[in-house]
């Protein structure tokens, strides 16, 4: 497909195209589909008979390229690196999070995270026996005082440290060129 337009025309879809980081052909695409969506093209008829547009295959190795300028690759290859991840793989992540509303956590931080709630719950469940044993009278065999001050500092210290993982966490997808220069 080819168009004949004015030097004047062409300067002005290459200024559009550049702000929006595209080639010009990629840019005339864009708007030849979102015309034809809102013009509601469902087919592409050819001739006497309709050809159905094909739908684009979901696979889950799909490739997608992205333009990125110099500033922000750096950013994102210093905020990867900060994760201990790929930039695309870092990429991937805050793309997949921000489309489906996730907090990006890594794999060792959420086996962290499971083993504390794991720990807390086996204290809950020791903190319950012992409430109903004082509750039904029991006394002598007993936790005592600086016993269950001791549980309080674990399940405190265990706080703490969750605390402190999910705000290294928060931080760590925010480091990079930008903290440098900020």
């Amino acid at each position: 497909m080819k168009a004949r337009v004015t030097s004047e025309l062409r300067r002005i879809v290459q200024s559009i195209a550049h702000r929006q980081q595209l080639t010009e052909s990629a840019w005339l695409r864009c708007l030849i589909e979102r015309t034809l969506q809102s013009a509601g093209a469902t087919t592409y008829s050819l001739g006497d008979s309709a050809v159905p547009e094909p739908p684009e295959p979901i696979v889950r190795a799909a490739r997608l390229y992205v333009r990125l300028r110099p500033d922000d690759q750096l950013l994102l290859r210093e905020r990867a690196a900060a994760r201990g991840m790929a930039a695309a793989t870092y990429a991937s992540v805050l793309l997949r999070a921000h489309l489906r509303n996730l907090a990006p956590l890594p794999k060792d931080e959420l086996i962290a995270l499971r083993r504390s709630i794991a720990e807390l719950r086996a204290i809950g469940r020791n903190l319950n026996q012992i409430a109903c044993a004082a509750n039904q009278g029991a006394r002598g065999n007993g936790p005592s005082r600086e016993d269950l001050l001791a549980v309080l500092r674990a399940c405190e210290r265990l706080r703490v440290h969750t605390k402190v993982l999910l705000q290294n966490n928060f931080r760590s997808w925010e480091v990079g060129h930008a903290e440098a220069h900020g």
